[in-house]
């Protein structure tokens, strides 16, 4: 769990509830540890500016690029697109997913929402919370997409999936639906 900004507890006690060992992530030594990585929701430009203080950017750059399943919420979601609209100048990611996020997509913190969401391998929708989320511009051909969203008529991307490599625009820590983080869960105990 990349500890060092944005929802990080709450997304230990739903992983915790999985089953799951968790392990806070803030050094490059406690990253070694780990068989797969959750990037939180949060600020996406602060949490790219404290990897590089915590010397953590470019371990999590060659983990993730090396096949690391990871699972990014929201500003989580930012950090993994290889490009990104609207972000901070010079706004750097992790990378490794083949798309183009946009960033507080839906509108400011007043403009955060819930609505209910399909999602592709669960058998019922989720009920999801946006909070100044991103929604997925462009997707390359290699990520499935997950869940979609109709905003003013037109559709837009919420969740995707691209090998080792999973995200949503929304919260599903805070949702107390744990289905989401079980599907991630599924595919790092796969790997």
């Amino acid at each position: 769990m990349f500890a060092l900004q944005g929802d990080v507890r709450e997304h230990l006690y739903v992983l915790e509830r999985l089953g799951a060992r968790t392990l806070s992530v803030r050094r490059p030594e406690e990253l070694a540890q780990c068989d797969g990585l959750v990037l939180p929701g949060g600020e996406s430009t602060t949490m790219a500016k404290l990897a590089v203080t915590f010397e953590l950017f470019e371990p999590l750059r060659d983990r993730i690029a090396g096949g690391m399943p990871t699972f990014g919420t929201c500003a989580g979601m930012i950090l993994l697109a290889d490009r990104v609209l609207d972000g901070a100048e010079g706004q750097e990611t992790f990378g490794g997913l083949d798309a183009t996020v946009r960033r507080n997509a839906f509108g400011r913190q007043v403009d955060s929402f819930e609505g209910d969401v399909d999602i592709a391998g669960l058998d019922e929708s989720v009920h999801a919370i946006f909070i100044r989320a991103p929604w997925i511009e462009e997707a390359g051909d290699r990520v499935e997409v997950l869940g979609e969203v109709e905003v003013a008529g037109t559709t837009k991307i919420v969740g995707v999936r691209q090998g080792h490599l999973m995200a949503t625009s929304f919260h599903p820590e805070v949702g107390g639906d744990d289905r989401v983080h079980g599907l991630f869960v599924e595919q790092v105990r796969r790997t």
